[in-house]
């Protein structure tokens, strides 16, 4: 028997994907979403601290890009439980050899895989299809004070959006560019 979830590395030093494997049969399907033992590697001794949902009704929607700073900054697990997502993290960490570097996955229902992004990172997606639904497992709670982000449409980084952008919240409308001299986050 296969895996139920499967660790996959990317480009990106500690930047996974988990891909769930499941089960079907004439009654419908079973899925693992979170397993400590089969994601050791990726989550190491950090702990699930915290567990958000999302609803976001139309396509275009821009959620990010998000992160905390230490000493609150997250790993975050990141699946699509409905729909559709365009799912970007970009590295942060000051001296990391990625700095800057971003990486994508389309997150679906269907594709039933999930984004492990850690700390240090910026996270946010667009939303592919009407009514997608995502779900965040955090290993440190959201602190106000800590919280911050970075614009989506960073000249920096030059993220190629999939859609046309159609709404943001007031909030990551303020989001700023980096600044022409921001060396990365301390982890």
């Amino acid at each position: 028997m296969e895996t139920p979830v499967k660790l996959l590395t990317t480009e990106i030093e500690g930047l996974f994907i988990a891909q769930t494997n499941p089960l079907t049969d004439q009654r419908g399907s079973f899925s693992r979403l979170f397993c400590e033992q089969e994601l050791a590697i990726a989550i190491g001794e950090r702990q699930i601290l915290q567990v958000n949902q999302s609803k976001t009704k139309t396509p275009g929607v821009v959620r990010g890009m998000h992160f905390q700073y230490p000493p609150h900054a997250e790993m975050k697990l990141i699946r699509c439980l409905k729909g559709r997502v365009w799912d970007v993290t970009v590295d942060l960490r000051a001296g990391s050899q990625t700095f800057l570097h971003w990486h994508a996955e389309e997150l679906s229902s269907e594709n039933a895989r999930m984004m492990i992004v850690p700390e240090g990172f910026a996270h946010g997606f667009q939303v592919l299809d009407p009514d997608s639904e995502m779900l965040y497992l955090h290993t440190a709670f959201y602190t106000p004070e800590k919280a911050s982000g970075i614009a989506f449409d960073d000249p920096r980084l030059a993220i190629p959006w999939p859609l046309t952008v159609s709404d943001l919240s007031n909030n990551d409308k303020r989001h700023p560019p980096m600044s022409s001299d921001f060396s990365g986050i301390k982890i």
